[in-house]
């Protein structure tokens, strides 16, 4: 247990006051023992993934900052077919490497994707025609103090979201209904699908996917894509990055944050960027898009 931990420290933004305290799990015991620790001093709860798509405020956060670290994989084979056994602290892009370098293929669109396996599963991470709603075949969730079997079906995906997500956008800033201490379900393992392929075929697939990703990041410390791609009344999903650029946006700053000029989807901290600098600018593009073109984009970064 750490006190005060910086934040900042544990975000891709590398932006975040402190933690009261600050807790790394590697196992499902030390994860009760940190849930019971904190419930019995009632304190507020806050489950960190790998820190991507999270701004978190100067101010930090008031009671215990829980990062589950388990990363052992195993991948049991049904002929052509499989089942990736994965922990939730496993970094998407370093197993997806491992696992297609094998010969198996189905997640060879989540190359270079940040974060990690529990974080991809909480908010239905998705790149390149891929998402994992579509090869989830079920996750097992700690909840209160009991490990329950999830179906997609049960986590109720949608794009870039799942009820997970959804609970914790009802509770405003944290994890928890209004009011209460009670942690949402969080993430242990998941199975997830594969299928026999060529990994020559499936190295060339993500070195072209790795090429347009490097084309298109900036350079700086980032969270990824900051607003949701917005679907329009016709039913057609529009291009943040595209209106946010065609609103004269690029290169707009506040304090050392800048909306990228490579990608008008990123906001960049470009060395000693705050919340308050992101947030601003996070405001004037919400602002800007909505006169000029009726749209209103939602966030994909949470607030902490």
């Amino acid at each position: 247990m750490i006190e005060n931990e910086p934040l900042a420290k544990h975000t891709s933004w590398r932006i975040g006051g402190p933690a009261r305290y600050y807790l790394e799990a590697i196992s499902i015991d030390e994860l009760r023992n940190a849930l019971q620790w904190a419930n019995e001093r009632d304190l507020p709860i806050f489950v960190l993934g790998g820190g991507t798509n999270l701004l978190v405020r100067e101010k930090g956060f008031p009671g215990l900052v829980l990062r589950y670290r388990a990363q052992v994989w195993h991948i049991e084979a049904h002929g052509a077919t499989g089942v990736l056994h994965v922990a939730a602290g496993a970094p998407v892009a370093g197993t997806v490497r491992r696992v297609c370098a094998q010969g198996w293929g189905g997640l060879e669109w989540a190359e270079g994707l940040p974060g990690t396996i529990g974080g991809a599963i909480y908010g239905n991470a998705g790149c390149y025609g891929g998402d994992i709603a579509h090869v989830l075949e079920r996750a097992h969730v700690l909840v209160d103090d009991e490990v329950q079997a999830w179906s997609t079906a049960q986590l109720d995906y949608g794009y870039r979201t799942s009820c997970l997500k959804q609970a914790r956008r009802r509770s405003g800033t944290g994890p928890y209904e209004a009011g209460s201490r009670r942690v949402a379900p969080m993430v242990l393992t998941a199975e997830l699908r594969l299928t026999r392929d060529d990994p020559t075929t499936l190295a060339a697939t993500m070195a072209r996917i790795a090429a347009e990703r490097k084309a298109k990041t900036p350079w700086g410390r980032s969270c990824g894509s900051v607003f949701k791609n917005p679907v329009v009344p016709d039913g057609t999903r529009l291009s943040a990055g595209q209106l946010i650029d065609q609103a004269g946006l690029k290169g707009a700053r506040s304090g050392a944050a800048e909306i990228s000029q490579r990608h008008a989807n990123y906001i960049v901290n470009l060395g000693g960027a705050t919340s308050a600098d992101v947030l601003r600018l996070i405001e004037l593009v919400r602002t800007t898009v909505l006169r000029q073109f009726n749209v209103t984009l939602e966030l994909e970064v949470q607030v902490i």
